[in-house]
């Protein structure tokens, strides 16, 4: 269950994110609205993935890579920025990264 809050939190984010993008400087009422609900949704729903069990290092990490790569593709896709190889490179580093958290939280 935990990790169901967590993905949750990490889409609010991607949404939050995006959508700040989309506000143009806070000057268009939708996507702002958008980026206030994102993140207030991204941080309560991370604070319940944490009282649920998962570690702090972890949740963070994963919420931040997973976080990195969404909305890299979502630049990409939804908004027509570039995604180089040296970038998704850049992502596939952040992303081994917090598998060695996830990988050296567990116990032996």
């Amino acid at each position: 269950m935990a990790y169901l809050f967590l993905a949750l939190a990490i889409v609010s984010e991607v949404v939050g994110t995006v959508s700040l993008k989309l506000s143009e400087g806070f000057t268009r009422l939708g996507p702002s609205v958008a980026v206030v609900v994102g993140y207030l949704l991204a941080f309560g729903l991370l604070s319940q993935a944490l009282t649920r069990g998962l570690g702090v290092s972890v949740a963070y990490g994963v919420w931040a890579a997973a976080g990195v790569a969404l909305v890299a593709i979502a630049g990409a896709v939804l908004l027509g920025e570039s995604l180089t190889w040296v970038q998704i490179g850049g992502i596939a580093l952040v992303i081994g990264g917090v598998l060695a958290l996830e990988l050296g939280a567990r116990p032996a």
